[in-house]
């Protein structure tokens, strides 16, 4: 298996935590020293500095964050709705391409975040809950809000 470098390392950790991390939380998750995280951090933002990425990496008070360059910001008014976080989005998504999922299922995808955002997904009308009939998890599947809301009409578009 080839080796990854370390700043590839820490832009999937950044990407998949989804919020601004301190370098010692990066160091803790990529296991490695702050000083070699300090390296991968500079690295990481002078190669989407010069390239042409819709993405930058961003020192922020709360930490370090892959995030949307600001120019790009009005295309998240119309494609992404206000009132969904990019982990609701993210968990609307598992449940849109896995319909029907067991919401235990879900969790050991998403994490234990992902019972708030069902439940606010629920509340929104995106999602629905039917109890299973036999054991203690409930079906989660996506309504046909979901479906008018972001003008799917197959969910098998989505997989194309």
């Amino acid at each position: 298996m080839q080796e990854v470098r370390l700043a590839t390392k820490v832009e999937a950790i950044l990407y998949l935590k989804g919020q601004p991390l301190s370098l010692a939380e990066i160091a803790e998750y990529a296991h490695c020293d702050l000083s070699q995280v300090q390296e991968a951090i500079i690295e990481l933002m002078s190669d989407y500095a010069h390239r042409d990425s819709a993405l930058e990496v961003v020192e922020t008070p709360k930490g370090y964050s892959l995030q949307l360059r600001t120019c790009f910001e009005h295309l998240m008014t119309h494609l992404v709705p206000a009132e969904l976080g990019t982990g609701a989005l993210r968990t609307l998504a598992a449940i849109a391409l896995k319909t029907p999922i067991l919401q235990t299922d879900l969790i050991n995808l998403r994490g234990s975040s992902a019972y708030q955002q069902v439940q606010e997904l629920v509340e929104l009308g995106f999602v629905r809950k039917r109890r299973q009939s036999e054991g203690r998890s409930y079906w989660l599947e996506v309504t046909d809000k979901f479906h008018q809301y972001f003008e799917i009409d197959q969910l098998s578009q989505l997989q194309d």
